[in-house]
């Protein structure tokens, strides 16, 4: 019974890491460049990334914007 259990846990995540290879088409890769697929594309999302980096690190910078938090600039 321990045997088949095993057997049945190695089989299903066999099953699950070979299910996520695929390869991308080059007629796909259009979807992929689409707005919505951004990351940065809600403006109040990255504001309040940006301050909690700021406020964990206490450094801000290196996203664009000229600084490093020492006010040496």
């Amino acid at each position: 019974m321990k045997r088949l259990i095993s057997t049945l846990i190695i089989a299903g995540v066999a099953a699950l890491a070979l299910g996520g290879c695929s390869t991308v088409e080059p007629y796909q890769k259009g979807n992929l460049a689409d707005y919505t697929m951004r990351s940065d594309r809600d403006e109040l999302a990255s504001v309040m990334t940006s301050h909690i980096q700021f406020s964990r690190e206490a450094t801000t910078g290196g996203e664009g914007v000229g600084g490093g938090g020492c006010g040496c600039n």
